[in-house]
């Protein structure tokens, strides 16, 4: 390990690395798990510290994070908690604090004054026990009703964003209150610094003086001036690198200017950030510039430093563990209780003010700032700093699952269906219904094209979905400016415009989703489906076509799923169809029959059959074809020619394959071993038929309703059969 560690260089770069990996490999479980990944860096840090890795292997931990390198790894940390509290500011927006009525006022002020009063109380407790003489009772007080009163609005957001929830009224009231809740406490917490730093009342007289300077600066003087920064940085020339560097010169300038006062650097960065102009793209561009290095990189590290500050051991005895617990539960009471009551008191029901209690009892990553400039400033101990790391970890984790319990689906069901009712479907028996899975960009006008040509042309026989599911992610910046519906159009533009071209109308839908198959099986159960049309895109390590979400949707919807490879499909016109006898190649025939009436395409039908057995199956083949086209009479189908083709051959695949090669535009195979294609999960095969095949592919999977299968619907199926059927259907 020494060899291995030859200076501070080296030792921060290895540092730096098992950091990181840890909080990525962390964050995979807690993904898993529907957490935030603030849970998993918070836990990756504790898991490097003293708590676990430093008990387990001592000598390591002793080489790798020794005492002379840890003011390195703050001094780095602590810039990229700069950075970062200014990309916090950044995301809050003015305008939520604006017209949210007397409800928010009340809730988000009782939400800080009831946890902070609780935590005075808790003061009186703690101070003999767990503070030095050294300490002031006022600071130990303050700060303590400070630390109860946060609540981590970055991580509130992404928690709202996930579950659907920000749209509705109790989402909105929550976001709203805890905006509110940040303001109220950082400038608390810039207080409760400044008298914990003062040598004195006339030292404190003096740090409130500058700092009412400092702010009308920022607000009369910088706030103009990132006006037309910000105008300039929206214009078609863009965020330049000069703008980029002015940002930078003004966010240290910030910083520097109230560490000086006598606040924190922290409190200047926020500042910044809040009053950058949110109404042009510069916000959002210069978020996307920075974050990624900052939360990827820089954020763990402080993580890490954390977590080399968190001593469980500390907590050796019953009575350190009983004031953890009652820790938890005075932080649970003061900003469950005080927001749930205060939701309850202004007319909302018990079941929305307890999920707006729950909702702001998230504390994440804000807490843990907190809790690291009361340690710095020596204000609270090593010990009560490891128990209010827990109490912070405790009410991150149980947001997701108390919220799914005390505010499920079905009720969120009825909020999101607390709209004018659609227009009712058309009974027409021949309406036929496509819904297109887009995940990129160029995979949309393919589909479209196909689609329109399955759904027909007039407006009573058509209806046509887009739809965009959208990852959740940990970047702010997507949460700026309307990220999920921004980017669902985005990726939705290719398709809208050759709709367009071929007079088709489409109705988009986006919408952010942890869970894409089963959010797309729950689309196509409300949407009423015909036909579910999905993309695919060569996987990064594996050749298999037909797995992952492809896999879980074929297994899940209740209707025919198509998988389109898109090798330039830009008109139906020459078909061929691939036929063995199954249901699911009779699947791609029926839709071979329908692309046939509605524009008169040509179909090959391919039999193959092995050698010396030709007659017998050619039979077999011919009735399952008669049985497909019987009793379509006149229409485009008169126009259209369609072929039953017999070929005898060993392999049916290596034969379709061929017949591919002689010009046809799209080629329609259902699933099944004999084309060598089968739906599995995972895979190390390569299916050859889409691999080989030259032109435009539709994969087709029947849906047998007999046939013993599970569930479709997802555990949010409610929300979006709600959110969905509320959709006014014009046609």
């Amino acid at each position: 390990m020494e060899i291995l560690i030859h200076n501070p260089l080296s030792r921060f770069l290895i540092q730096a690395f098992l950091i990181i990996a840890c909080a990525r490999l962390v964050g995979m479980v807690a993904r898993r798990l529907e957490q935030p990944m603030v849970i998993a860096e918070v836990t990756a840090g504790i898991l490097l510290g003293p708590s676990l890795f430093g008990w387990l292997f001592p000598d390591a931990s002793a080489a790798l994070f020794a005492q002379e390198s840890l003011p390195l790894l703050k001094l780095v940390s602590e810039v990229g908690l700069i950075v970062f509290m200014f990309l916090i500011g950044l995301e809050l927006d003015p305008k939520l604090l604006r017209g949210r009525g007397h409800a928010s006022v009340i809730i988000s002020h009782t939400s800080i004054i009831v946890p902070f009063a609780l935590g005075g109380l808790l003061a009186l407790y703690l101070y003999p026990r767990l503070s030095q003489s050294s300490v002031p009772f006022m600071s130990f007080t303050l700060f303590m009703g400070v630390a109860m009163s946060i609540t981590a609005f970055p991580v509130l957001a992404r928690i709202l964003t996930e579950r659907r929830l920000l749209g509705t009224k109790v989402g909105a009231l929550t976001i709203t209150c805890a905006a509110v809740d940040d303001v109220t406490a950082w400038c608390i917490l810039a207080f409760v610094v400044s008298i914990a730093r003062a040598t004195g009342l006339v030292g404190a007289v003096w740090t409130t003086v500058f700092a009412v300077v400092y702010i009308a600066g920022m607000m009369f003087v910088v706030r103009p001036f990132l006006a037309r920064l910000g105008e300039r940085g929206s214009s078609k020339e863009g965020l330049s690198q000069d703008l980029v560097a002015v940002t930078l010169l003004l966010l240290i300038v910030s910083s520097w200017t109230t560490e000086m006062i006598g606040i924190h650097p922290l409190f200047g960065a926020f500042m910044l950030g809040a009053i950058m102009p949110k109404g042009t793209g510069f916000a959002h561009s210069l978020a996307e510039k920075l974050e990624d290095f900052a939360v990827v990189f820089l954020l763990p590290l402080f993580f890490a430093y954390s977590g080399l500050r968190t001593h469980i051991g500390l907590l050796n005895s019953a009575d350190g563990w009983i004031m953890c617990g009652l820790i938890i539960v005075v932080a649970c009471a003061g900003k469950f209780g005080g927001s749930a009551v205060a939701a309850r008191l202004t007319g909302q029901r018990w079941r929305e003010a307890s999920a707006l209690g729950i909702l702001m009892n998230t504390r994440g990553l804000m807490e843990l700032i907190v809790l690291n400039l009361g340690l710095d400033l020596g204000i609270i101990s090593p010990t009560l700093f490891t128990m209010m790391v827990l109490m912070a970890l405790v009410t991150t984790f149980m947001t997701t699952p108390l919220l799914r319990w005390i505010y499920p689906p079905e009720e969120l069901a009825k909020e999101l269906a607390d709209v004018p009712e659609r227009t009712p479907l058309p009974a027409a028996a021949d309406v036929f219904t496509v819904l297109m899975c887009v995940s990129y960009e160029r995979s949309g006008p393919g589909m479209v094209t196909l689609a329109s040509a399955l759904a027909g042309h007039g407006p009573e026989a058509r209806r046509l979905y887009a739809l965009r599911l959208i990852p959740p992610t940990d970047r702010g910046s997507f949460y700026l400016d309307q990220g999920p519906e921004r980017q669902g159009a985005a990726a939705l533009a290719p398709l809208l415009a050759r709709a367009k071209e071929l007079g088709a109308e489409v109705r988009p839908l986006s919408f952010v989703s942890p869970k894409p198959s089963h959010d797309i099986c729950n689309v196509a159960d409300v949407k009423q489906a015909d036909l579910v049309l999905v993309g695919w895109h060569k996987p990064l390590l594996s050749q298999t076509v037909l797995g992952g979400t492809v896999y879980e949707v074929m297994r899940g919807a209740r209707t025919d799923v198509g998988v389109l490879i898109d090798r330039g499909l830009t008109a139906v016109r020459k078909l061929l169809v691939p036929f063995h006898g199954t249901a699911h190649d009779k699947a791609a025939l029926a839709l071979a029959r329908r692309l046939a009436q509605q524009v008169g395409a040509d179909v090959t039908i391919l039999h193959v059959v092995k050698p010396k057995r030709r007659s017998t199956d050619a039979l077999g083949a011919q009735d399952a074809v008669d049985e497909v086209f019987e009793g379509e009479e006149g229409g485009a189908l008169r126009k259209s020619k369609v072929v039953l083709k017999v070929v005898e051959h060993d392999s049916p695949a290596d034969a379709a394959l061929e017949e591919s090669k002689r010009g046809y535009d799209l080629v329609l195979v259902g699933v099944g071993a004999e084309w060598g294609l089968a739906q599995r999960r995972f895979g190390i095969r390569a299916e050859d038929v889409i691999q080989g095949c030259p032109t435009s592919l539709l994969v087709v999977r029947s849906y047998e309703p007999a046939a013993a299968r599970a569930p479709a619907p997802a555990p949010s199926a409610p929300i979006l059969s709600a959110a969905l059927a509320a959709e006014p259907d014009r046609s």
